[in-house]
């Protein structure tokens, strides 16, 4: 019985690989290249590419191309298997989305010096916000043969398949700040949630019914459970929700640096917010500006609070225990190279700092 075309098309694919014809890391010809050349249509060519992705024979970068995907010599026989070797050092991939704030360095700074206590060697990617970075770095390190990995997901709607595949292989791995809620992973994050709810009942206990959220668009974990957060702030005392006020930035916007820009239309055209609740300190450092040139006299201007230390004189803030969430991490990943998986999430209490 013949195949159906998109069956022979992955088993010529299989084929060239397992001769050498392909070898790991080549680039797979194109949908385009493979529809004409086997006289298909492209949606023909692109489930069969899809599903070699899916067997984890391919790999895709947005923008790069189909690869064949580059196996560490312990995967070969053994493609879901991890298994490090105890008596050597552990190396430990860690890889960040941004080094532009002090909560970033922060980071850096604490899991560098955790994995330095346990004599592990650490190799660092930044990604600059890039899926597809965060996707190369990944596959970068596996084919260098770390034994581990302690990620800071980019802020994007959905996580990296390469994040998805080293979860599914049993490769040991944190994510820090992020989680994923379809499928059990070790991760470590702050209080996102209890943090948000606690501030923002505070500023509703002093008087402020009308409290903005200032937000990047709801993409991730981090800026979902702080969103329930500041909701459940108001439902507790019975007050309605009111999404109007609402300012939620797209990752464009803040990318191109018009974040104090959008907050200042935003805030001349809200005249009725007496607060604001910005979800992280680079957006509170933009509405501190915003509000200093809509209301020159201090008095009059609406109270700010944020999630994160802004540095900026009296702005109340939800303070994170950086330094516990990276010995959490470092614990959490030290438990797999030990040869245990209990995946499970840890989280953070966090602290409300009022100032005087």
């Amino acid at each position: 019985m013949e195949h159906p075309l998109y069956k022979q098309i992955q088993n010529d694919i299989r084929s060239r690989i397992q001769s050498g014809e392909l070898p790991s890391g080549a680039l797979v010809p194109s949908e385009k290249e493979l529809a004409q050349q086997y006289g298909v249509s492209q949606i023909t060519s692109k489930n069969a590419l899809n599903g070699l992705v899916e067997e984890g024979l391919l790999v895709r970068y947005r923008g790069r191309g189909t690869f064949v995907r580059e196996l560490l010599s312990s995967e070969r026989g053994h493609p879901h298997q991890h298994q490090p070797q105890p008596s050597a050092k552990k190396t430990i991939a860690m890889i960040l989305p941004t080094m532009k704030t002090r909560i970033d360095q922060q980071l850096l700074d604490g899991l560098e010096r955790y994995c330095s206590e346990r004599d592990y060697d650490l190799l660092i990617r930044i990604t600059r916000e890039s899926p597809e970075e965060e996707a190369f770095a990944i596959e970068h390190f596996r084919e260098r043969g770390v034994d581990g990995y302690i990620i800071f997901p980019v802020e994007q709607e959905s996580y990296n398949n390469a994040i998805l595949r080293l979860t599914l292989d049993r490769v040991p791995l944190v994510l820090v700040d992020r989680f994923l809620k379809e499928i059990k992973t070790y991760s470590v994050s702050a209080d996102n949630y209890g943090g948000v709810r606690t501030a923002v009942s505070d500023m509703l206990a002093a008087g402020h019914e009308h409290v903005a959220l200032l937000s990047p668009e709801i993409t991730n974990t981090v800026t979902d459970e702080r969103a329930k957060g500041f909701e459940a702030a108001f439902m507790e005392r019975g007050l309605p929700i009111d999404k109007t006020l609402w300012c939620l930035l797209d990752l464009d916007t803040l990318g191109k640096g018009l974040g104090q820009q959008e907050i200042s239309r935003f805030l001349r055209e809200k005249s009725e917010v007496t607060a604001l609740f910005a979800v992280n300190a680079e957006l509170a450092r933009y509405a501190f500006y915003a509000l200093r040139d809509i209301w020159p006299q201090a008095e009059n201007r609406p109270l700010l609070a944020a999630f994160d230390d802004p540095d900026l004189e009296g702005v109340p803030y939800v303070r994170q225990h950086l330094d516990e969430m990276c010995r959490s991490a470092v614990e959490l990943l030290a438990e797999q190279l030990e040869g245990k998986y209990d995946p499970r999430r840890e989280v953070v209490p966090v602290a409300w700092v009022q100032t005087g």
